[in-house]
């Protein structure tokens, strides 16, 4: 297990990239929303993302992953895409966006649990702190997100999807090294067909899109969205634990909240400057600052890990 105590600049590179990518991923999965039913839209999203993975991989000879490798990927594709999409477009039907990303803010607190039930990481005062601010900080930068009525069940989608994408993180941590875009290319297939059982089951309406701006989403959402960003969080995930890479998700609103300012005439408050500065903070606690996880604890874990490999049921 590598250390991030060490930031190498390609590493932090790619985690800075993918979080850029996923905090505009907001704002197109929103534009194809307006015409394509959401999960049909996702299960689209990856089903192209998937063909053109395979075709790219069959271009320059990369091998699929096969044996542990493979079923690592595929657990991988049904947690991260399958399950946490479906999840959270579920909860999105009625919680409210900023409720939906308070929620989303504890995947590192939780990843980092997922990860201790793993034996891949230890509990820290620093990863729980880090957890707790991050949370806190989205929760300034949504507003009122925390008022008004909840239904039980689509809070508990929200809590369940998150519990998936810290599953499908500490399953791809400890799955045996293949190329991160052809274990993209399962995971996603896998995704993909969760997805489109769980449209079919909705009874979802397919339809061919009919407007510019929605193609332009979807090429959006497929080659940068999917390809791009799941190949930078493979890259990192790889280098760092499970529970620092997710940082990325909390950071993600941020970039969604500034392009909202940018870009759609959305107010600029002190709640979100100051939401922002904690969650910057949370992720220099609990991701990037020197010696998070001690050197002689990774290297113990590490050891426990290469003899007895958790299972991905925990």
């Amino acid at each position: 297990m590598e250390s991030h105590s060490s930031l190498d600049r390609a590493t932090l590179t790619a985690f800075v990239g993918a979080v850029l990518i996923g905090g505009n991923n907001f704002l197109a999965v929103k534009f194809s929303n307006e015409e394509l039913e959401p999960m049909f839209g996702a299960a689209l999203r990856f089903a192209a993302a998937t063909v053109l993975l395979l075709l790219l991989a069959r271009l320059r000879h990369w091998e699929l992953p096969r044996g542990r490798a493979a079923v690592g990927a595929a657990l991988y594709g049904l947690f991260g895409f399958g399950i946490t999409y479906a999840c959270l477009y579920f909860a999105l039907v009625e919680l409210s966006p900023g409720l939906t990303s308070v929620v989303v803010a504890s995947v590192p607190l939780v990843t980092l649990v997922v990860a201790v039930l793993h034996r891949q990481e230890r509990f820290t005062t620093r990863g729980i702190f880090g957890g707790l601010l991050g949370m806190a900080g989205i929760a300034l930068l949504s507003g009122n997100a925390l008022g008004g009525d909840i239904r039980p069940v689509y809070f508990l989608a929200a809590v369940l999807g998150v519990a998936a994408i810290a599953e499908s993180t500490v399953i791809v941590k400890a799955t045996p090294r293949a190329h991160p875009f052809t274990t993209n290319a399962v995971g996603m297939g896998v995704g993909a067909l969760f997805l489109t059982i769980a449209s079919l089951a909705s009874r979802e309406e397919w339809v061919v899109p009919q407007r510019g701006k929605t193609w332009l989403a979807l090429a959006w959402l497929v080659v940068a969205g999917s390809i791009g960003l799941f190949a930078l969080y493979l890259y990192v995930v790889a280098r760092w634990t499970a529970s620092a890479t997710n940082y990325a998700v909390t950071l993600m609103p941020i970039v969604a909240v500034t392009t909202g300012v940018l870009f759609a005439d959305e107010e600029l408050t002190m709640g979100l400057i100051l939401g922002a500065l904690l969650v910057i903070a949370a992720v220099y606690i609990g991701a990037l600052l020197p010696g998070r996880v001690p050197a002689a604890d990774l290297e113990a874990v590490s050891a426990e890990v290469a003899v007895e490999p958790a299972s991905p049921g925990g």
